[in-house]
């Protein structure tokens, strides 16, 4: 996957970074990469799709049904796959090749999500439009994501990993 320079989410990533909304720390930014795999993806994204299939080839009818059922499709191992490489760039410092399946949650759909989201950040769009002459965070945000991916064409994961696979989970984190 190629990290993708896109300016406009660069001075979104700038706002985040310095935004003070009492005592909540926002820690994170918003990226954009390929699809196409990288010489390292292309290694990881093999040995993936032999384990998930080494795995279902393992697994017998009479086990019990697991979160890795859906995986017998190209599409959705290809879909795991693109997370797992999605998290290996984001956290380079990090070994998520052992993510499971389980750990992603696929949201029912956008809105639902962008409720969600907007809840999370409303304190962060009081003090972007203070700061930006009353523009409105949202809008701006769902502008750039748009022409980067086509918001309503997407489908949206949650990662949600075992406290002891989160190599940032500490005390009072969300």
């Amino acid at each position: 996957m190629k990290f993708l320079d896109i300016a406009p989410l660069q001075s979104i990533n700038n706002f985040l970074s310095h935004v003070c909304v009492g005592e909540c720390a926002i820690q994170g930014k918003i990226e954009a990469y390929s699809c196409k795999h990288a010489r390292t993806d292309k290694k990881l994204s093999l040995s993936l799709e032999h384990e998930i299939l080494d795995y279902l080839g393992q697994s017998s009818d009479s086990d019990p049904p697991s979160p890795f059922q859906f995986l017998s499709t190209r599409s959705s191992r290809k879909t795991l796959i693109y997370l797992i490489l999605t998290l290996n760039q984001i956290y380079p410092d990090y070994d998520v090749s052992a993510v499971q399946a389980q750990n992603f949650f696929k949201e029912e759909v956008w809105n639902g999500f962008k409720q969600i989201f907007e809840t999370y950040l409303f304190e962060t769009s009081k003090e972007w439009s203070a700061a930006n002459g009353g523009s409105s965070f949202f809008e701006n945000l769902y502008k750039v994501l748009d022409e980067v991916v086509k918001l309503p064409e997407c489908e949206i994961y949650s990662y949600n990993p075992d406290s002891d696979g989160d190599p940032f989970m500490e005390q009072g984190a969300m």
